[in-house]
This record gives C-alpha cells, structure tokens and sequence, in this order.
C-alpha cells in the first residue's frame, strides 16, 4: 500500500499554477528525492500533503485519508522547512522540550547525540541563531521525531559543507535502523543522490520523472565529439539535451543499448555517463524549451487570428460603407 497517493492534484493561486495536475503514488519506508529548481513547485506540492494547505482540484491520500484537519495523519507527520517558524520568546531548549508532545516516535537521546554533534547552543534564543544553527535545530528536530512520515524542505541549505555530510550520514544511519518514509526536497542534487530510492522532478509544478533512482541513474547517457558525428548518431534517437561550440557538439541521449555504444565508439565518439544533476538540469531545460515553443505557438496563432477578425471587419465596414453609397 502506498503511503502518499494523489490524483489530478491542482493547486492556484490567482493566475499562477503552482502544481499541475499532479498525479503520484510514494512507496512507505523509502528516502524519495523531490527534484527542481526554485519555484518548481516543491514546497506547494508539499504544503498541500502536509494539510497546510486546500487544493484547487484533485484529492491527496496519507496514510489512507485526507490529511487537511485530520489529527490521526497529522500526527503521524514531521515536516521540516528552510525557513521554520518558532515563538519569539523560546530558547533552543524550548523547542526540545515541548517535542514529545508533537512527535509520539520522539527520541530524546537521539536528540542529545545531534544536539552535541551539531554543537547546537541549547540556552540560546531562537531569534539569536545563525541561519546554520537554524538549519541544525531543524534537521535535528527532523532526525529525532522519527515520524512515520518525514518531510525535509531544504532546511539545512544553512549549513555548512561538514554539517550537511553529518545530517546525510546521520539519516542513513537511523533510517537503515529505523525504517521510515523521507521526503527530501532539495536542489543540491548532486550531494544527495545516493541517498534517494526514489526520484521524484517537478518543473514549472508538472511531474518530470517519477522513477526508480537506480534505473533514473542508467536512463541516459553524453556522447561528445564533432557536430557531424554528434548529429548523425542521434537521428532518430531521443535527445534530451544538445550543447555545441565551434565544430563540437556533445548531447545528451536516453538509454544507449550495447550495440548503440558500440557504433558510437565506431563513429568516434567520447561516450559518458550522466549524473542525476546533469539528467535533472537537462530534462528540466528541455521541458522549458518545450513549454516556451508552445507560448510562441499560442501566441502567434493568437496574433493571425486577430489579423484574421481584423481583416473581416475591415471587409465588413467595406460592405457597409458600399452599401450605404449605393442607396
């Protein structure tokens, strides 16, 4: 059974689509990855999961119900943002404190050990720390609450190169202990895709891939060499992606069988693999080359046939205009 299960999700907000007629089904006790740029639609997607917020359209399924005031999912949820808000007057110590009343799967000495790893400042003020020990006290919070159901929106963006391999091998470590379904939203792609069983592109707040990260991994493949080379191997082949400079080109192609590689060897080509960054960067270029050709196409079908209702009132005051001479 599946943990997360949408269907035709729509979310507005006046003239912005935020997330597009999304439809996704998430596997429980997997780390998924949820890929894209800023303001792909990552953090809506997740507002409206977490019940933070109503859908335009379509209906979203945790746990086997509607999580918008629904205590028993709720409960069972952590969701951890970039950008978290605490009470004004409360101390980092606070914020622990008061945890096991939210989190039922809290585990203070869990808790302790990231507290003192992360060197996080317990009698400070919240409104004294630094963006990174803002980032600490999130993932910490994240980490310890072991929900059945955990969402990290970029929280640890503030931390630095060393804390943010610390929260990585900390996650894999208690999940591989305590198995549980994290969903990790991030553009640093490349620092976390041997963490993802899943993988999860959203762009311009449509679904890119929904796959496997194993298989994600294998689906593409650059070949480099001259423009000539380069172009006459990939007619009639998927190109994801095309780069060229001067009398090079290089490009990025979907799965490339045994014998494929070999005429590409044959042809003189530099064959590469693709990292999960470069297929994200080059799949989301793509969709928006396509989605700006479909503007120009709207908009220039829109222009003739103004031309068009022009031309026709033009011949009508014409007629009018005749008519009214002949009398």
């Amino acid at each position: 059974m599946s943990v997360i299960e949408i269907t035709n999700l729509t979310k507005r907000y006046g003239n912005v689509l935020a997330v597009n007629d999304v439809s996704l089904s998430l596997e429980p006790d997997k780390i998924h990855g949820l890929l894209g740029r800023n303001g792909a639609g990552k953090t809506t997607l997740m507002q409206l999961l977490t019940g933070q917020d109503f859908a335009s359209y379509g209906t979203i399924s945790v746990f086997g119900a509607a999580p918008v005031e629904n205590a028993h999912v709720l409960r069972q949820l952590c969701f951890i943002k970039e950008s978290q808000k605490y009470p004004e007057d409360f101390r980092v110590k606070h914020v622990f404190r008061n945890a096991p009343l939210f989190f039922e799967n809290w585990h203070a000495a869990f808790a302790d050990q990231l507290i003192g790893e992360f060197r996080l400042p317990l009698n400070r003020r919240i409104k004294k720390l630094s963006r990174g020990q803002l980032s600490s006290l999130g993932v910490i919070v994240g980490l310890a609450s072991r929900a059945p159901l955990t969402f990290f929106d970029e929280p640890y963006l503030g931390l630095d190169a060393v804390a943010r391999q610390l929260f990585y091998d900390r996650l894999l470590e208690d999940f591989a202990e305590h198995p549980r379904t994290v969903i990790l939203s991030t553009h640093l792609i490349d620092e976390v895709q041997n963490l993802l069983e899943h993988v999860v592109v959203i762009d311009q707040g449509r679904i890119l891939v929904d796959s496997d990260a194993e298989e994600l991994r294998g689906s593409a493949t650059t070949i480099a060499g001259t423009a000539r080379a380069v172009d006459e191997f990939t007619a009639g082949r998927t190109v994801i992606s095309r780069q060229g400079l001067g009398s090079l080109a290089q490009a990025t192609v979907s799965r490339l069988s045994a014998e494929d590689r070999a005429a590409a060897a044959a042809a003189g080509l530099d064959i590469s693999p693709v990292s999960l960054q470069q297929l994200v960067v080059s799949l989301s270029g793509a969709a928006e080359s396509a989605s700006q050709a479909d503007n120009a196409a709207q908009a220039a079908r829109g222009s003739r046939g103004e031309r068009t209702l022009q031309a026709e009132r033009t011949v009508q005051a014409e007629r009018t205009s005749q008519k009214g001479q002949d009398r």
